[in-house]
């Protein structure tokens, strides 16, 4: 099994280009199911949750071609599999996606209940009763939800009881062929949810309100392909910040935005980064300083990514003052608490969802374990800064959100090594 080695000790310095969003690709190869023709995407990061997704898409019929410019081509004109098996499904939450395409194109499909990160609970009746409501008749049997809508979708008023992203998006895709007008209420805002709109608007899908926690869709009779460019990843780029400010270091973030990280940036400056924002590029320099400690408390967008709540606890680990870290989306995503702990970190829990950081002057390398993707990326940040060896096991977690994460470190600095 393969691991990261981190020799700590080097700020991180140079240019660094951003990825393709994993978060926003997932759920467009997905949407790709609705239309028999071509859907070409650009700026797709290579991932193992990626190649997982094109599996599943292979498995059900499309047909999947990679070009000489890196240009992602699918085409769903003989689906011939409307079951997504539980072999392909188990090891990524984003494969439930394929639920609502298949059903509102095909009027059938059977897909195994998710799995993904142990991080939590993170139920699917969300999903399940708005396509209830659509006209779907769903059963729940020997771990696989068989949805069948013989007469079709038909649009209808949703109210989701809880903010959902992936609920949001797998509604807003079968709504695109429904019968009629369908309106999500307390829609997710993420900018993932903005991308796939859009996305699905390209395809020739009429949508309004994306961004709102109200999304309007008419229904088509059918979609049409496009040529797509796929949005960089804002939980890539705030790792990466993050990661220049715990080193004192000096880097120029390349292909992102920063419109989406407006939270993300605040905590930075309060921490003591300087940043600047240009068209396309994020710039920050710590100028060698030591990061202050900031209180970070996860929340829906526009609030803190929780998917950037564990590196911000590794930043505040080695941070000057103490703070306090709350998550509130997960109720399990502290698990990389132990393993800062065994670089020498100072953290207490409070309670299950919230943990009080002391920092202190300097952690300590030592073998620890990734329990999930944005934990794995936590201890590689640490390890960045700790003295002597910071050995990282099961960084399968890492390779399914982080593109090439090793070479692009070692590209602006820092002493990382996969080993086997």
């Amino acid at each position: 099994m393969e691991r990261l080695c981190v020799r700590g000790g080097n700020p991180l310095h140079g240019e660094v280009k951003i990825s393709g969003s994993k978060n926003s690709t997932l759920p467009i190869l997905a949407a790709t199911l609705l239309t028999d023709e071509p859907v070409r995407l650009s700026n797709v990061p290579h991932l193992r949750d990626v190649t997982t997704m094109n599996a599943l898409l292979g498995h059900i019929g499309s047909r999947i071609t990679l070009d000489d410019r890196f240009v992602l081509e699918l085409v769903a004109e003989h689906v011939t599999q409307f079951k997504a098996p539980y072999d392909l499904v188990k090891t990524m939450r984003a494969s439930f996606l394929v639920l609502g395409p298949l059903l509102a194109r095909f009027g059938i499909a059977e897909v195994s209940l998710p799995g993904g990160c142990a991080i939590g609970q993170r139920p699917v009746d969300q999903h399940l009763k708005a396509l209830q409501v659509m006209g779907a008749v769903i059963e729940v049997s020997e771990g696989y939800v068989k949805a069948s809508a013989p007469k079709g979708l038909k649009g209808a008023r949703i109210a989701m009881d809880l903010v959902t992203v992936t609920g949001t998006q797998n509604v807003l895709m079968a709504a695109t062929l429904a019968d009629g007008i369908t309106v999500i209420e307390n829609a997710a805002r993420e900018p993932e949810v903005v991308e796939l709109a859009q996305l699905l608007s390209e395809m020739g899908a009429k949508i309004e309100g994306a961004g709102t926690d109200v999304i309007e869709i008419e229904g088509s009779n059918r979609l049409s392909g496009c040529e797509h460019t796929i949005f960089s990843d804002r939980i890539e780029t705030g790792t990466y910040l993050i990661a220049c400010a715990i080193t004192g270091g000096s880097l120029t973030l390349l292909n992102t935005r920063a419109d989406d990280l407006d939270v993300v940036l605040d905590k930075l400056s309060e921490c003591g980064a300087d940043t600047h924002v240009s068209e396309g590029s994020i710039a920050i320099d710590m100028k060698g300083r030591r990061p202050k400690a900031v209180d970070i408390r996860t929340a829906v967008y526009p609030g803190m990514p929780t998917d950037l709540q564990a590196q911000f606890m590794a930043l505040n680990c080695v941070a000057e003052g103490s703070c306090t870290v709350t998550e509130t989306i997960f109720e399990n995503r502290f698990m990389h608490v132990q393993e800062l702990v065994r670089l020498g970190a100072d953290i207490r829990m409070a309670s299950s969802t919230t943990a009080r950081v002391q920092g202190v002057r300097s952690l300590r390398g030592a073998p620890v374990m990734a329990t999930d993707l944005r934990a794995s990326s936590s201890l590689i940040i640490a390890g960045l800064v700790a003295e002597g060896e910071t050995v990282v096991d099961r960084i399968y977690h890492i390779d399914r959100g982080y593109e090439r994460i090793e070479e692009k470190l070692r590209g602006i600095g820092a002493d990382v090594e996969r080993i086997a």
